[in-house]
């Protein structure tokens, strides 16, 4: 074994592997820098994990690549687990347990949307109340208007005296 090779834990690699796969639009050297490791060595874990013959694991798609029924099965598998258990779960399937509780609010979010009745109440509520900002704003715009014309007209009186008494 050569002496200048480090040597990793596999929960090192697959909490680094798990951030490249989750990493939305950074790059994987900012995660190879991130992790103190050389770019090539995190590629060269990608690669090994691509080939792997593991059924059912979706550890090379980063999250945001799964499909809504992919995503669905997952929280289904995952539903019963907490603690530690959740956490090999999602290491297996190269996930956070944060991304599991996005994607449960996303489904229920688009299972429960409000009722209709509550909405066009809300609706014509806000309407009524636009209406009436509205009609205020429009008066305290003409009394804007006229206060500034009398500041004018008082600014050209003052100028015609002072003109005048010279």
């Amino acid at each position: 074994m050569n002496p200048s090779k480090k040597q990793y834990s596999d929960e090192f690699k697959e909490q680094a592997l798990a951030k490249v796969y989750s990493r939305g639009q950074r790059t994987i050297q900012a995660i190879a820098d991130e992790s103190n490791l050389s770019i090539h060595t995190l590629k060269n874990w990608m690669k090994s994990t691509a080939t792997t013959d593991t059924p059912n694991v979706n550890s090379a798609k980063r999250p945001q690549d799964w499909r809504p029924e992919e995503r669905l099965l997952a929280l289904h598998e995952s539903h019963d687990l907490s603690g530690e258990a959740l956490n090999a779960w999602c290491r297996q399937h190269g996930l956070f347990a944060h991304q599991l509780v996005q994607w449960q609010t996303d489904f229920c979010a688009a299972a429960h949307p409000r009722s209709g009745g509550d909405d066009s109440q809300t609706l014509r509520a806000l309407k009524v109340e636009n209406q009436r900002l509205e009609r205020e704003l429009n008066r305290k715009d003409k009394a804007l208007a006229e206060a500034a014309a009398l500041l004018i007209l008082q600014k050209k009186v003052r100028a015609m005296l002072a003109g005048g008494v010279e």
